[in-house]
């Protein structure tokens, strides 16, 4: 199992630069074609999917591998493919122009698959990353399957302190793009536990209450808004599968005034914000710059020529490095959670305490 942490990658990187300056008998000149050259063979590229589906991108993902691959004395050229397939292929086709040595891929709706395949063409290592993709050579992530668990025991947790029958309660589902294999790994955990408590799951079953899935805010809204219609405007939970959907469900349940437990994950500022204030029933913390660690000391490794150990495999036989996930809720056993997650993105209890959230903050202790 890989155990380099940011602090320990950048305290090795900057000693291993301070004895190559300070080393007899090398040149300035010298040193700086060393430099060049060592940058030239170790180049790690990263393709993020978009800005909509998540602030994590951009806010935290984008900044911990720069930071990582950078300590460690590699240079980085990290894009996102904003939503767009076709840019994503763009994307990949110039990196690994460039003289990528690593590929850091999170897919977005299949098109990671063909960069990897580029990749793989080219004898270039490739990683994916949050998201499975298949034919890569390793995959990070946290355990997907746990995540959806969290979500679906929430769920359960949630209707039971509202005094509703998990078998009798009505459920609507907003899954995630069922392109994105993370999606199908949320929706076992959920699935697989609220079953086991008697919910129906069965989406031939459920029908207009189970919509196509999609991590699209706007489009969640919609999907959220006209199954709620078509059940008759009856509805006793939300099984969202991250927080931009749990706020669009959100949005249309007050605008309707209702108020029912609503899942979800990332813990965004939003969705902090909406669990504090009692209008998400939970939200699941995953720990993305432990995960960035992980990525990056898998890129560091192969860059180095090493190979890198992991703790587990897909099924189809893809090592995998797994990180555990924490669900929070609006209680004091969960404040630790919030301030990490606060501290992820750069951000304090002022920007999530706001509104209905405030009185709770004061009671958990968030300040």
């Amino acid at each position: 199992m890989l155990k380099r942490s940011f602090g320990v990658a950048a305290v090795t990187a900057a000693a291993a630069l301070l004895l190559a300056a300070c080393s007899s008998g090398s040149s300035d000149s010298a040193a700086t074609e060393d430099t060049a050259a060592a940058a030239a063979s170790g180049l790690a590229c990263v393709i993020l999917p978009d800005s909509a589906s998540s602030p994590r991108w951009e806010n935290g993902d984008r900044p911990a591998l720069k930071e990582a691959l950078e300590a460690a004395g590699f240079t980085t050229d990290i894009q996102n493919a904003e939503g767009d397939t076709a840019k994503m292929l763009t994307i990949g086709d110039q990196m690994l122009a460039s003289g990528c040595n690593v590929m850091i891929i999170t897919d977005y709706q299949g098109a990671g698959a063909q960069v990897a395949a580029k990749s793989k063409a080219q004898g270039v290592p490739t990683i994916a990353y949050d998201r499975p993709i298949e034919g890569v050579d390793y995959y990070v992530s946290f355990d997907n399957v746990t995540v959806g668990t969290l979500q679906g025991e929430g769920i359960l947790k949630c209707l039971a302190d509202a005094g509703k029958d998990p078998k009798t309660a009505e459920l609507i589902f907003l899954d995630g793009d069922p392109t994105d294999g993370n999606a199908a790994m949320f929706a076992e955990g959920y699935d697989t536990a609220l079953k086991a408590a008697g919910v129906e799951v069965d989406k031939a079953a459920l029908g207009a209450k189970r919509p196509d899935g999609t991590w699209d805010g706007a489009k969640a809204g919609t999907n959220f808004e006209q199954a709620l219609t078509a059940n008759g405007g009856k509805v006793d939970a939300v099984v969202s599968a991250n927080d931009t959907n749990a706020a669009s469900a959100i949005a249309i349940l007050d605008k309707n005034n209702l108020k029912v437990p609503v899942s979800g994950q990332d813990a965004s500022v939003e969705g902090l914000t909406n669990v504090l204030s009692g209008k998400q029933c939970m939200t699941v913390f995953k720990d993305y710059l432990v995960e960035a660690s992980t990525a990056a000391d898998l890129a560091i490794a192969i860059l180095k020529g090493e190979t890198p150990t992991t703790n587990k495999q897909l099924a189809d036989g893809t090592p995998f490095q797994a990180a555990d996930p924490q669900a929070l809720y609006a209680d004091a056993a969960s404040l630790d959670g919030f301030k990490a997650a606060l501290d992820r993105i750069a951000k304090t209890a002022a920007d999530v305490c706001v509104g209905d959230a405030a009185a709770k903050c004061t009671e958990i202790g968030l300040s």
